[in-house]
């Protein structure tokens, strides 16, 4: 470009953080604004598989892939899937040097993606209210203390519940009717064996009728668990989540008649249980070119958890980097950049969409039948995707 743009960044999520990573290492600045107080003021979530076409791709052109994979766990490719009697049905495992889907800890991967930024590139602590186009193509961004700045592009990164997003479209998040609870195991191999014994090294599902349950092995022998089941929003009603002896009675008595092995994923949790609604943009969604305003990730194209809303904002945060280093005006590298991701994304929510109504079908039928091993696809319910991540 002729003249330095400005460029801001909301939100300091994976595809905001590669975003400002490949600006600036072709020498453009950037601002991220994050509104959490510090980088460690929240977990993170648990683990994502990083695939070799996207996330894998987008670390690649961050210059970050060596790290990458000094940091992940190949092993962490092994999947088991589990009727409800706790009947192995299918095991995968990675072979002999397969990269293809390596496992990392989300927490870990964005610490990376932050070491590798110039020191104070990300304002914590900075709230932003909204976003507003200016004449000329440029844009304002409104921050929690009434203050307010212009740049030549706002980016928005700041998924679910994003606050650039009004600026181009009016569509919000809704309720996909599924629900996950999440809850936790840590030390699995020496305190929770059993738990162990089901997870392996990676990831293991059992489903039956529109309930699963899905545990996920991530670093330091800690593990995740997901209590998915189709259902109301408010299936808590009457309920205080906070009292954990009483969601665990509650969920036991959802997974009646399920393996013994399987129901002490929801008796011998550590801590308490979180609810963690699922919710989904409209499938397709889209905008009308705003000059000055994008989005990337989830802000863009919230869509089931189906192994892909992680990769995808690594494969998003590069690819616009790349579009504004490579075209003249903001103008023709945001045509560049959204011509090519709003068609893949509403391809990708497609997909997902329906591997959702596959695995937790929408239905009145309320059976627990066990899922048909050639109906389930090659991915589970991780939390790549949850709300407010």
């Amino acid at each position: 470009m002729s003249t330095t743009p400005r460029i801001a960044i909301v939100g300091a999520g994976l595809g905001g953080l590669v975003c400002a990573r490949v600006l600036q290492q072709h020498g453009v600045p950037v601002t991220v604004f994050e509104r959490e107080s510090d980088p460690h003021s929240r977990a993170q979530g648990g683990t994502l598989d990083i695939d070799a076409d996207t996330g894998q791709a987008a670390l690649r052109a961050a210059g970050l892939f060596d790290q990458f994979l000094a940091l992940s766990r190949p092993e962490g490719q092994e999947w088991r899937l589990y009727d409800r009697h706790a009947t192995l049905i299918r095991h995968d495992q990675a072979g002999e040097g397969d990269l293809s889907r390596p496992e990392i800890d989300r927490g870990r991967l964005r610490a990376l993606l932050l070491g590798s930024l110039a020191p104070g590139t990300v304002r914590w602590g900075h709230f932003v209210r909204g976003v507003t186009p200016l004449p000329h193509g440029t844009a304002r961004l409104h921050h929690h203390d009434r203050a307010a700045e212009d740049f030549d592009l706002v980016i928005g990164a700041d998924g679910a519940w994003s606050r650039v997003r009004p600026a181009l479209s009016d569509a919000q998040p809704s309720y996909a009717g599924v629900t996950m609870v999440e809850a936790h195991f840590d030390d699995v191999d020496h305190r929770h064996p059993g738990i162990a014994q089901l997870v392996g090294r990676g990831t293991m599902s059992a489903k039956a009728g529109r309930r699963s349950l899905v545990l996920q092995r991530n670093s330091n022998g800690h593990v995740r668990a997901y209590v998915t089941f189709r259902g109301p929003q408010d299936w808590h009603t009457g309920l205080d989540l906070a009292d954990t002896d009483s969601v665990r009675a509650r969920l036991l008595a959802q997974y009646q008649g399920w393996h013994e092995s399987l129901l002490d994923i929801l008796r011998d949790n550590e801590g308490g249980f979180i609810n963690r609604p699922m919710f989904v943009l409209p499938v397709p969604h889209s905008w009308q070119r705003v000059p000055g305003i994008t989005l990337l990730g989830d802000a863009a194209h919230l869509m089931p958890p189906a192994g892909v809303g992680a990769n995808l904002a690594l494969l998003d945060g590069a690819e616009l980097a790349r579009a504004v280093i490579d075209h003249p005006t903001i103008d023709e590298a945001l045509d560049a950049y959204e011509s090519v991701m709003l068609p893949r994304a509403i391809d990708n929510a497609k997909t997902a969409l329906h591997m959702l109504n596959t695995l937790m079908p929408d239905t009145d039928s309320d059976s627990d039948s066990d899922s048909d091993d050639a109906a389930f696809p090659d991915s589970i319910w991780p939390a790549n995707t949850l709300p407010g991540a």
